[in-house]
């Protein structure tokens, strides 16, 4: 095909866009007190059992859907503020945020682990390598795996500073792109090969590498789709794969497209804050942020993939990771209440103790992470159990 100027709102630039006027929607009183009855309706329920009759909201259930056709065919970005996150403790709100989710499309499982609700902290000192979700700093631009059409961001904890979150629009890219460097653009259209994350490739139904080049830019219907994934970073670094010299060209100048201030437009989160964006046409990544050491205070976002059965399809030949893995993962290896806040941090507080406890009859005078003693973590342990009730 010939790839064609991307008209409409989808193509925006950070600068000449108002976040606060042209993407935010401020709950209400009535909205909150409807989203609290669900929640008391929804009770203790885990992730899985929460759906748009566990959670239902009779009134604003029509104010969302307007939301995600927004997402669909309009700027593709939706930031909820104003939640009153102080009355509710991490659980609920984690509830809370599901039970939104749900009424704009169905969570999906996002790793080999099966945990529907990802969450998004800073954790490199206590587990090996960890993606880059699970690390501090920033990103590059991506976009989340294929089997998600709407990648959505809670932010439970703010960093002590910085932390944005920074968005790009994929028609305005492509729109300067084609302007100025449509050979790369062809390029860009034929694709890259992928490959899986090497624990997501072991829980793998299908081949670890595709065994063809999927386009990182489609287009249909006036609306475009980015594949911008990592598993293009996997597929060299661990595939074999050789990238041409125009391939790496083609890919770095879309990145430094996107990290130019003229595209790109920053977001800070408030706690409470959730973020919708369109996983096919809109890339995020986020700014370096300051963090607190102890693990109960740092940065801490909650993370939902969610499918949009309602919308038109993804072209078959842009999915790499794809539903049927990501349902045989939830069913094989997630554990109940896994992905609730107070679960992940008591399971993170176990494995940082493990590690204490390998550390002092290894190197009886080293320490770990930011904790100069098992005395000290364990404070942090009670820090973080009063933080998550």
């Amino acid at each position: 095909m010939t790839p064609a100027k991307i008209v409409g709102k989808q193509a925006w630039k950070g600068p000449e866009v108002d976040y606060r006027a042209e993407m935010m929607h401020r709950f209400t009183t009535d909205e909150v007190a409807e989203v609290d009855a669900a929640l008391r309706v929804c009770g203790e329920r885990d992730v899985p059992e929460i759906t748009r009759e566990t959670f239902p909201l009779p009134t604003f259930a029509a104010r969302i859907l307007a939301l995600r056709d927004e997402l669909l065919d309009g700027r593709g970005v939706v930031l909820m503020r104003g939640f009153p996150r102080e009355r509710y403790s991490a659980d609920e709100m984690a509830r809370i945020y599901v039970g939104l989710g749900v009424h704009f499309g169905v969570p999906t499982a996002q790793s080999w682990q099966g945990q529907l609700l990802g969450s998004v902290i800073d954790i490199s000192d206590i587990v090996e390598k960890v993606r880059g979700y699970a690390a501090g700093g920033g990103m590059n631009f991506h976009i989340d795996g294929s089997a998600c059409d709407i990648v959505a961001l809670m932010c439970l904890r703010a960093a002590k500073s910085g932390g944005a979150s920074r968005i790009v629009s994929v028609a305005a890219l492509h729109n300067a792109l084609l302007e100025t460097r449509p050979d790369l653009v062809e390029v860009l259209y034929r694709g890259y090969y992928h490959r899986n994350h090497e624990m997501d490739a072991v829980h793998s139904l299908f081949p670890p590498q595709s065994d063809h080049r999927l386009p990182f830019l489609s287009q249909r219907d006036g609306r475009i789709t980015c594949l911008a994934s990592g598993c293009i970073r996997y597929a060299v670094q661990y595939g074999g794969v050789d990238m041409s010299p125009i391939e790496v060209e083609a890919y770095d100048t879309w990145q430094r497209l996107a990290q130019s201030e003229e595209f790109f437009l920053d977001m800070n989160f408030e706690e409470g804050d959730i973020q919708f964006l369109n996983n096919r046409c809109v890339m995020h990544s986020r700014t370096g942020y300051e963090d607190f050491p102890e693990v109960a205070r740092r940065r801490h976002l909650l993370r939902l993939w969610l499918r949009v059965p309602e919308w038109p399809a993804r072209e078959s030949n842009q999915i790499f990771m794809n539903e049927v893995d990501c349902r045989h993962w939830q069913e094989k290896n997630r554990r109940p209440f896994m992905d609730l806040p107070s679960h992940y941090l008591a399971d993170l507080a176990r494995t940082q103790e493990q590690r204490l406890r390998e550390n002092a009859v290894l190197r009886p005078d080293a320490t770990a992470g930011s904790y100069p003693s098992a005395a000290a973590w364990m404070r942090a342990r009670e820090e973080a159990a009063r933080l998550a009730s």
